[in-house]
């Protein structure tokens, strides 16, 4: 059980050796509401700059060098930083540990209840990281989780937002049918799994009820995405078995004028072999942006 839970955590990165930026890159660490969040910046200090916020429990080592790489080499100054609760920044656990089944439940019959943290408080973390650099205006791109930030961002910050490149994600939580059993069995168990591989990627495990309760807590946000007016391109892999690509074609759906690409061979994960072409629709998504700029 600990080595599938090992393998699909790691899922997500691209272990690739690459020029400029390594993972193994040291963070800054700044105060950011109230929260000590840690990042790194990587590529030309002038260049159009780009925001990468990551997923569930995973720090921004996830994102993988190749990635990052390719869009610094195509002349973009990329932001990286890990969410709050996980990989350098602060951990949360003085909020406690949430019942996620309750929460759920609540979540189910459409009552509200409290979180320790929300999304909408994650997605601030990442404007007041841009104010900290003193940056305007950034490309805003999330996977899985992180996508539903920076479509809060997108939303809620037009005038800080440049374009959303939303990966493998949705405006909504996916339902239990939806999900495969392997996946649920995942989620299931990840709070326990502490393991060398899994702290070297900066993943936070225990961050994982307080994170999912943020989703829970969030529930249908499609108002909230439709009213993204932002140049948006969405990206999801055929094979997703935790957030199915109709829930990708939803967020394209949701968001005007929006592109949507789908990949074939891939899951909820960034395997090898779709990396370039993944990196060559964002730049492309960026060059038509560029010109109209």
């Amino acid at each position: 059980m600990k080595k599938t839970l090992i393998i699909y955590l790691l899922s997500f990165a691209s272990l690739n050796i690459y020029s400029s930026y390594t993972a193994d890159q040291e963070t800054i660490t700044a105060k950011i509401n109230d929260v000590s969040i840690a990042y790194v910046t990587t590529g030309k200090e002038d260049g159009p700059p780009v925001l990468m916020v990551m997923g569930l429990m995973a720090s921004h080592k996830v994102w993988g060098e190749r990635i990052v790489n390719g869009l610094v080499e195509e002349g973009y100054r990329v932001i990286l930083f890990d969410n709050r609760d996980t990989g350098n920044s602060e951990k949360l656990d003085r909020l406690g540990k949430p019942n996620l089944y309750w929460k759920y439940f609540l979540y189910s019959l459409g009552i509200r209840f409290s979180a320790p943290y929300t999304l909408e408080d994650m997605a601030n973390d990442g404007v007041a990281l841009l104010d900290h650099l003193q940056i305007e205006r950034a490309h805003i791109v999330g996977a899985s989780m992180g996508g539903m930030i920076a479509q809060i961002i997108a939303s809620k910050y037009p005038d800080r937002t440049y374009s959303l490149v939303s990966l493998m994600s949705s405006p909504k939580i996916p339902t239990r049918s939806d999900i495969s059993e392997r996946n649920q069995d995942n989620l299931r168990n990840m709070e326990n799994v502490e393991t060398k591989d899994v702290q070297e990627y900066g993943f936070y495990p225990r961050a994982m009820p307080r994170q999912l309760t943020a989703i829970f807590e969030a529930g249908d946000r499609s108002d909230i995405v439709s009213k993204i007016e932002v140049p948006a391109l969405v990206l999801h892999g055929e094979e997703d078995t935790l957030v199915p690509v109709k829930y990708g074609k939803l967020t394209a759906e949701l968001i005007k004028n929006s592109k949507l690409k789908i990949y074939q061979n891939m899951g909820h994960n960034l395997p090898e072999e779709v990396i370039p072409a993944l990196i060559g629709d964002i730049v492309s998504f960026y060059d038509e942006i560029n010109e109209v700029l």
